[in-house]
């Protein structure tokens, strides 16, 4: 028993010296009277008196009941408030001979705060049970003329819908769904290279032939029946090329002129690898964006570069830019092919230099490679293309996720990001200020702007819109809607007439923290938000989290030391919690949409960020630790601050904020009702014993829906892909991944007619998930 007072006394110790900081800080008093309680403890047993069986009973009825009205009936805040102490408590059970005297007493209460705290497995305060609508409402929908057995653009469509009118796979069948086939691309992570390191890539299928893209740029063509490797064109990006983000979502597809017939990629009975041939002619083509900033046209069928496009195949996407540091500016996501152009925008570093590369979206003849029409956000007037020397606006607010088109309106859609640096507003002009963070309609034939809705007001947390839109043609009360749904990093889905910008799922607008520490910087009176939301609700002292109390108290100091005030707190010298951060409640992998039921199928996400505003000097020039990433410390180079953006972690490495942290959940899209929210995912792959414990875990990807009713993800930090009823939310089968699956899955019909379902899996640096480079495909057993 001494070794039990001994920890009784130094857990006490610990928590009475933390809950006196934090009661200092304006905090709760629980944890110095618990540490003050625990000594007594640990004292009267050292001296083998009863009564600390009495007060240790107690103590765990005051613990149970403080926790029950903090966090109600949940299991992991209940667990682990209760669980070290209950833990701590069974020694004292079996001390009966010893200390007869509140026996029984303190048998009753530690069974009672045992039963309460595992009852609570049987309830799910967050979960939100129901349907969506059965019923098709657009029984010919436009899903964007492509063959029901392709997948010809990222969201399969330039719709971006990512739906497939395949039905062979059903709620009722998909238990039967095995591995087909698993191939690797041979592109794996290195150890020069940057953290986020990843593999995003949703793959094309044209013909018979699948076309994705790797980490280092790579463009591997497989066979859609056996995963076997046609070709690959390797882009050679050096190295200095990655600073940032080194990743690839996708490639782009021009299908060759009427009555050229559709290309098929050459077979190969070994491996070929394709840069070194010479550049042909193309009929079709295939569009490589690069982390060099190049923009490569290649022929789907030999891997040959397009003679006929740009010089030998390649458009240098530096021409023009203001500032050309290596590294700086680079396309991550497909370009849009629509209107006879490719569309081509770009990732400017977030917070590494005041002046940085222009964010301009640029037209290009999709044949010839000649500049259309350049649309710069900072000179958004001026869309003729600009002279050999003339130069776009410095660090102008970009577009880095995917654009969609509706050609019929002669529109193309572009989210668009913030100006760098993210947190700090002094540097934007009136137009810089009115296309960031929106959606931005432009002309395909002009690049003018024709509309633009904006969705965060002087944006300084750095909530670019994230997400390609998702268009569909929407039956509401005044008729059918050309409708533009787009989730965003805060939690709102806007739902807008694509025509005119106008919201269709009413906008309000809503008051917001002011402050700004900045000299000359403000923060906007009010945001805006959507009727259709998953914002969360604000976080509160008692939504800290972790594993024991010592780890719990330290989450709740900290959250006392950070200036919070609720969603838009402006960034602070003392560090401004941002929550949802800017890993978003909706990221690239933006959500997935039916036209026919007219509902959505989303991943919401919800983890807390410190934003902290660091005043600079002479030595920070020198810190090996600066401009490593997107998360860390930035220094923004010409600015009077750099800024620090890192997770909300405990002292363990685990968020501070309770979970749950990811759901999936579905939506009906003419009435802005979300039907169903569940907990999504499992820790197995986040400790050291593989625990397959359903947490609701955080993730990065998107979704893809069919006609049959079903709705698959992967995305989650375990490494699974899951199917799921789209009527209900119900899990219904998944798949160990040899890797971490954080890209999009895509489905298509193989050339015997079988419906596959395709995803890459090669993890996510920032994330941590297992690293590779496979690719995996699915069908039904025979």
């Amino acid at each position: 028993m001494i070794v039990l007072a001994i920890l009784f006394v130094l857990l006490g110790v610990a928590l009475l010296g933390g809950g006196l900081w934090l009661i200092f800080s304006g905090g709760s008093w629980y944890y110095a009277i618990a540490g003050a309680v625990l000594i007594g403890v640990g004292v009267f047993t050292t001296r083998r008196r009863g009564s600390a069986r009495w007060i240790y009973a107690a103590f765990l009825l005051a613990t149970l009941g403080w926790a029950l009205w903090e966090s109600g009936f949940d299991w992991w805040p209940l667990a682990t408030r209760m669980g070290l102490f209950l833990v701590l408590g069974i020694p004292l059970l079996f001390a009966a001979r010893r200390y007869p005297s509140g026996h029984k007493v303190y048998c009753l209460a530690w069974l009672v705060s045992v039963v309460v705290t595992l009852a609570s497995l049987t309830a799910d305060q967050h979960r939100i049970d129901g349907e969506l609508p059965t019923d098709t409402v657009a029984s010919a929908p436009e899903m964007g003329n492509v063959p029901e057995d392709q997948w010809l653009a990222y969201g399969r469509s330039n719709m971006g819908q990512r739906y497939s009118p395949l039905d062979q796979i059903t709620p009722e069948n998909i238990g039967t769904l095995d591995l087909a086939w698993q191939t690797q691309t041979g592109d794996v992570k290195g150890p020069k290279d940057v953290t986020e390191t990843t593999y995003e890539a949703t793959p094309l299928k044209v013909g018979n032939t699948l076309y994705l893209c790797t980490p280092h740029n790579w463009l591997v063509a497989l066979d859609a029946d056996t995963g076997m490797k046609r070709w690959i064109y390797d882009a050679k990006v050096p190295p200095e090329s990655q600073r940032q983000h080194q990743t690839c979502r996708g490639v782009s597809y021009l299908p060759p002129q009427a009555g050229v017939a559709v290309p098929t990629a050459t077979a190969a009975t070994q491996e070929k690898t394709t840069d070194t041939l010479a550049a042909t002619q193309c009929d079709a083509e295939l569009f490589l964006p690069t982390s060099d900033a190049r923009l490569i046209a290649i022929d789907p069928t030999t891997g040959a570069r397009c003679s006929n496009f740009g010089e030998d195949g390649v458009v240098d996407l530096m021409q023009g830019m203001p500032f050309k540091q290596s590294g700086y500016y680079y396309s991550t996501s497909a370009p849009l092919v629509a209107g006879g152009k490719v569309i081509v925008a770009g990732s400017v570093n977030d917070n590494y230099d005041v002046n940085s590369p222009s964010g301009v979206i640029r037209g290009f003849d999709a044949r010839t490679g000649e500049l259309v029409w350049n649309w710069d956000s900072g000179n958004p007037d001026e869309t003729a293309p600009i002279g050999p020397d003339q130069s776009y606006t410095t660090s102008s607010p970009n577009s880095w996720s995917t654009a969609s088109a509706d050609e019929s309106l002669g529109l193309a859609y572009f989210p668009m990001g913030n100006r760098t640096p993210d947190q700090l507003g002094t540097y934007r002009s009136p137009a810089e200020e009115k296309y960031a963070t929106s959606v931005v309609a432009l002309s395909l034939e002009t690049g003018k702007a024709v509309w633009v809705h904006q969705f965060v007001h002087h944006d300084l947390w750095d909530m670019d819109t994230p997400a390609q839109p998702s268009l569909v043609d929407l039956k509401t009360k005044e008729g059918v809607q050309p409708a533009l749904v787009v989730p965003t990093k805060q939690g709102d889905v806007y739902v807008l007439n694509r025509e005119t910008g106008d919201a269709i799922l009413p906008v309000t607008e809503e008051p917001t923290p002011q402050g700004a520490q900045v000299p000359g910087d403000f923060t906007a009176p009010t945001q805006p938000t959507s009727a259709l939301s998953f914002k969360p609700k604000p976080l509160t002292e008692a939504d800290m989290w972790g594993a024991t109390p010592i780890d719990q108290m330290m989450c709740r100091i900290k959250f006392r030391s950070l200036r919070y005030e609720g969603r838009y707190t402006p960034p602070s010298e003392q560090g401004t919690i941002v929550y949802p951060g800017n890993f978003g409640v909706f990221n690239w992998g933006s959500i997935a949409v039916d036209p026919k039921r007219q509902v959505m199928f989303g991943m919401p996400t919800y983890l807390a960020f410190i934003s902290t505003l660091v005043p600079k000097t002479p030595e920070m020039a020198d810190d090996p630790t600066a401009n490593t990433g997107e998360h860390g410390l930035n220094s923004n180079e010409g600015a009077k601050f750099a800024v620090k953006f890192t997770p909300f972690l405990s002292p363990v490495g685990v968020p501070c904020q309770q979970p749950p942290w990811g759901y999936v959940a579905g939506a009906d899209l003419r009435t802005g009702k979300i039907a169903w929210k569940h907990k999504n995912g499992t820790i197995e792959d986040m400790t050291p014993l593989p625990l397959p414990v359903k947490m609701g875990v955080p993730g990065i990807g998107g979704p893809v829906i069919t006609a049959g009713g079903v709705a698959f993800l992967a995305a989650s930090v375990d490494d699974y892909l899951r199917g799921y009823d789209l009527t209900t939310g119900k899990q219904l089968w998944e798949a160990r991944l040899p890797a971490g699956g954080q890209a999009t899955p895509m489905t298509y019909l193989n050339s015997k007619g079988e419906q596959m379902v395709v995803l890459v899996a090669g993890g996510h640096g920032s994330i941590g998930t297992t690293t590779g480079d496979y690719i995996v495909a699915y069908k039904l057993r025979k």
